[in-house]
């Protein structure tokens, strides 16, 4: 149980995280559970913590930038695993836990002797969750995983860009955070079965069969065709036209998905006669004439700006938008009225603004967002709170056990 001061609020409140993870993948799941009302701890080598701490600049303050990002709603908990004094400190963690986190290299956890038997057998009823890149079974188990490399090796790469360019990646690291956030749902799933049967469980989470999980219809037309998708840009393989297209003053992003928004799509650009035409009536005959159509719906866009046509097309119901720069995003009027642009107070980075976590509660609502860690800024409290005294913890201090 956790005391009363270490109580939050959030549909996880009550709920304690040992969070052995670094980099991206697996401290973007356990802050998504921390952004819940989870008490997260997360455990960090003394000497330099997380690896993203020193992923700079730009800096904030003293701060990674990358770090202050996936790292709110957290405690920074300092313990140099080669001491047996530090090992049996994280024991203690453990054995009052609900749930670990880990991303270690497959087999690396055993090695510090906190495999997932080794922690079952001590703790039952702990869900014990792993990031991997390529599974902990199998020929390349023992492979790391690398957002980039697992970005090309999952066909996702194979898929993005200029039908005439090279593959591209995609802008943020897609891999890492979807094998995060797939893996909190996993660990959700796990606590709530728990609930029903008092043990715990291992929940494991690749990161290329997590993104591989994406293709969904690209791998579907795969299997139906036996022909492998390529790229097409923006450009949708089975809608048209459901892509960017050029405006007078820049892009636009246009989704014309089914006939009826065809019809008020004409009306839109004021070709209503285009509506009949046999070659471009019906969804499958504007995929199949594809070639033809876009070039005449670019030559009418490039009459007029941006702002002409999504007024045009929003009053007749088309979904259209611009393509934002991601300046604009993180200074979006919609987000900012939603309460997504969260802002927390960090002792030395000054104000940190993040965009937040974007599930809505409406009995269980998220509490304020904690800053981001100092390294080893919690160490002596969580220590006490695990049942070390003053005397023990000015010790353990002295050894250099954190």
């Amino acid at each position: 149980m956790l005391s009363p001061e270490n109580q939050k609020s959030g549909p996880l409140a009550g709920i304690r995280v040992v969070d052995l993870t670094r980099v991206l993948s697996g401290p973007f799941c356990t802050m998504m559970l921390g952004d819940m009302g989870a008490e997260v701890i997360k455990i960090e080598r003394p000497d330099s913590g997380d690896d993203t701490r020193a992923f700079a600049p730009p800096y904030q303050g003293k701060e990674s930038a990358y770090f202050l990002t996936v790292n709110r709603n957290k405690k920074s908990v300092t313990l140099d695993l080669k001491h047996d004094a530090a090992k049996e400190a994280l024991w203690r963690l453990v054995e009052g836990a609900d749930v670990l986190v880990e991303n270690f290299r497959p087999s690396a956890a055993a090695r510090l002797g906190f495999s997932y038997d080794d922690v079952a057998a001590r703790n039952s009823g702990l869900i014990y969750g792993s990031i991997s890149g390529f599974g902990d079974t199998g020929p390349e188990a023992a492979r790391p995983g690398y957002d980039l490399i697992v970005q090309g090796e999952s066909g996702m790469m194979h898929i993005t860009g200029d039908p005439h360019g090279p593959p591209t990646k995609m802008g943020t690291s897609i891999a890492d955070m979807v094998a995060g956030m797939m893996l909190s749902q996993g660990i959700l799933a796990a606590l709530h079965a728990r609930s029903a049967t008092g043990k715990g469980q291992h929940v494991k989470v690749s990161m290329l069969e997590a993104l591989a999980s994406l293709l969904t219809y690209q791998a579907g037309n795969y299997y139906a065709t036996g022909a492998s998708p390529q790229r097409r840009g923006n450009a949708h393989p089975s809608i048209v036209p459901y892509e960017t297209i050029q405006a007078a003053d820049g892009w636009l992003n246009v989704a014309v998905a089914n006939d009826s928004l065809w019809g008020k799509f004409c009306d839109a650009i004021d070709k209503p006669d285009w509506k009949e035409n046999p070659r471009f009536a019906a969804a499958p005959d504007r995929v199949r004439n594809r070639d033809e159509l876009m070039p005449l719906l670019t030559e009418v866009l490039k009459t007029k700006d941006r702002a002409h046509w999504i007024a045009a097309m929003g009053s007749h119901g088309v979904p259209c938008g611009a393509i934002a720069k991601v300046d604009e995003i993180c200074e979006s009027e919609t987000l900012k009225a939603r309460g997504m642009i969260w802002e927390m107070d960090h002792p030395t980075a000054g104000k940190v603004r993040t965009i937040g976590n974007p599930i809505v509660f409406t009995d269980t609502a998220l509490g304020e967002p904690a800053p981001p860690p100092r390294l080893g800024e919690h160490t002596e409290a969580v220590l006490a709170d695990a049942g070390y005294g003053l005397e023990e913890i000015a010790e353990m201090k002295g050894n250099a056990v954190f």
